[in-house]
């Protein structure tokens, strides 16, 4: 006996995800469960925005949560270590590249587990907001943007022609995901402390704490350090760029770590 079919809708919450909800229902398409994985670490405006949406559309929608906190994994989780030199080490510290444990505990692991759970009784289409213009990204679920041709910009457009606008988070920033991502460009992290100093702050808060740098390079307290510094020598007319800039930087930071 076939399984009934649930189509399932990941929504992250941004741009391409919503836009890809949105236009799914007006053009009639079925949609029985809507996804959202709440990391904690979204931006409020964020979760304004699921619940702006939540009433436009009408549909309930399914929040899921890691029974952990990220600030718990980080700071106090003892995970089992196969580095001995990491033996002893409370949290998993930040992540990286190669180490994304934060995608795999407050995300991929939290909707597997719910879609497992739902396949033992229906046969799952899951809908993905993948746009146009990264297609690399698709994997085996369906991709309803890449089918429209909608590019990230067009999902930003389609959205605002319906009024959302995410409090003008898309005004500042390329990407609306979690704020305390290490893996974001040097230019959010710059925006993220120039509208955001709360949360610049709490990012510094935590990086004092744990036993790994927020960047390989740069603690949050020497990217501090330089943003300030770049911000003085452009208000003065000075290049941030090159070899002269690097020195001065190196000789800021030498003086913040004494």
């Amino acid at each position: 006996m076939e399984k009934p079919i649930k189509h399932v809708v990941s929504l992250s919450g941004g741009k391409d995800s919503t836009a890809m909800l949105l236009r799914m229902l007006e053009e009639g398409r079925p949609v029985d469960i809507i996804l959202f994985w709440d990391t904690g670490l979204e931006f409020d405006a964020m979760y304004r925005h699921i619940e702006k949406l939540e009433k436009y559309i009408g549909i309930p929608i399914t929040r899921l949560k890691s029974q952990y906190d990220f600030e718990y994994l980080l700071l106090e989780h003892m995970p089992k270590r196969r580095n001995p030199e990491l033996f002893g080490r409370k949290g998993y510290s930040w992540s990286g590249p190669r180490n994304r444990w934060c995608t795999a505990m407050l995300k991929t692991r939290i909707i597997d587990k719910y879609l497992r759970a739902l396949s033992k009784e229906y046969t799952i289409e899951q809908y993905v907001g993948i746009a146009a213009d990264e297609p690399e990204r698709v994997r085996d679920f369906h991709s309803p943007l890449v089918e429209w041709g909608m590019t990230e910009a067009d999902c930003l457009a389609y959205c605002k022609a319906r009024g959302f606008d995410w409090d003008g988070l898309y005004d500042i920033f390329h990407r609306v995901s979690c704020w305390c991502c290490p893996l974001q460009s040097f230019d959010e992290l710059r925006k993220l402390r120039k509208h955001f100093p709360e949360l610049w702050a709490k990012l510094g808060e935590w990086d004092e704490k744990t036993w790994r740098t927020f960047l390989k390079k740069y603690s949050v307290k020497q990217l501090d350090i330089r943003f300030a510094f770049e911000e003085e020598r452009l208000a003065q007319g000075i290049p941030i760029t090159g070899k002269a800039f690097f020195d001065a930087l190196n000789e800021k930071l030498k003086e913040g770590d004494s």
